[in-house]
């Protein structure tokens, strides 16, 4: 610590992001990166945009970045979004720290769930805002019941992180009928792995944002996009927000990239379903072995083993060249988060438990049969 750090510096505790060891030949499962490629489409649109001796690049980008947030009204046509409802950031975690100081630092504390994306509680003491844990079922499931007290603005992921496990969107509903006074935030990063985004709702409630990444999905974690989706008076708020801080968030080869990725419906579909496919694969493999699988509608799978301690089984992994998510937190220090990756890297990882587990006989010629 240093003298001349604020008196705020001193009482924040950063967010830890996952690992990003630089090792050989690591199967890296532990930050929720698509295992496959974006589309060549992006890769085309980038190379574009640096013709000419990337002359593009000695000027600004746009600062309104029109070009993606018209791509973005196109993609959510069917719902009647418009450019004007869009919002863009670089990745969505800037998306929701401007939301964070336009649309829930109020008097009340917002809630959200004890158990949810760790960089909640991280915005709010960056700044200042009060805000209440409410407790997941013993599921880990969202029970909208819960969430009965006055608030100034209620978020969660959806699906959860790190559960995976998804709100339907008549529980979403019910929770913006029941609390018209305050804004609701879903964050979307993984809906696109097994749920339907609340952008359907958007025009009908006026307390809605959704937030969305294109790191999941997309492929472009190294990219950094991320965008909210919401009525005008809340794109509103975020915009002045924006412009009080970085009038140019979105660089020219971001902008070029996004766009192109959200054209390329087709490599879209192709990739995540392969995701999903390889999720439910591994899920059945794990169960062979006799792990605890949360129903996850994201691209990671939330699992403990009954008889084997969670650091102890991630330490083991990481011996053998494999990093999942270990979080040392109460009710889910036993659970490993593990990232969905390619067919090959699903095998490797199932090998290895294979190895660590060799005591837990029975469970062998299940596992087998199932991967």
């Amino acid at each position: 610590m240093s003298r001349y750090w604020s008196s705020l510096v001193h009482r924040l505790t950063p967010y830890v992001p996952g690992e990003q060891p630089k090792l050989p030949n690591l199967v890296k499962l532990n930050t929720n990166e698509n295992p496959y490629p974006p589309s060549p489409q992006v890769q085309a649109a980038i190379a574009a945009e640096l013709a000419n001796g990337g002359q593009s690049l000695r000027l600004y980008p746009d600062p309104n970045a029109d070009l993606l947030k018209q791509a973005i009204a196109a993609r959510y046509a069917e719902f009647g979004i418009s450019r004007q409802q869009v919002f863009v950031g670089n990745g969505s975690d800037e998306v929701l720290a401007h939301v964070f100081v336009a649309l829930l630092r109020h008097e009340l504390p917002i809630l959200f769930p004890d158990i949810t994306y760790s960089f909640y509680p991280v915005y709010c003491g960056l700044y200042d805002i009060a805000y209440r844990t409410v407790p997941l079922a013993d599921d880990f499931g969202i029970r909208v019941e819960d969430y009965t007290a006055a608030n100034g603005g209620i978020i969660f992921p959806n699906p959860n992180a790190p559960t995976g496990c998804l709100l339907p969107l008549a529980a979403i509903e019910q929770l913006l009928a029941a609390h018209r006074a305050s804004v609701l935030v879903v964050d979307e990063a993984y809906v696109d792995f097994g749920g339907e985004s609340a952008v359907a709702l958007v025009n009908r409630h006026p307390n809605l944002l959704v937030v969305h990444t294109l790191s999941k999905s997309r492929s472009l974690a190294g990219l950094r996009v991320g965008y909210a989706v919401g009525q005008s008076d809340l794109i509103e708020a975020l915009d002045r927000v924006k412009n009080s801080f970085n009038s140019y968030p979105l660089d020219r080869l971001a902008i070029a990239g996004a766009v192109a990725a959200i054209g390329d419906q087709e490599h879209f579909e192709k990739t995540r379903q392969a995701v999903i496919s390889s999720r439910e694969v591994l899920r059945d493999a794990l169960q062979a072995l006799g792990f605890s699988v949360l129903p996850s509608a994201a691209n990671f799978i939330f699992a403990r083993h009954p008889r084997r301690d969670a650091g102890q089984l991630a330490a083991a992994l990481r011996q053998r060249g494999i990093i999942v998510r270990h979080f040392k937190l109460p009710r889910i220090d036993q659970y490993l988060r593990i990232t969905i990756g390619t067919d090959t890297q699903c095998k490797l990882l199932v090998a290895a438990l294979r190895e660590i587990l060799k005591p837990d006989q029975p469970t062998m010629k299940a596992m087998n049969s199932a991967i």
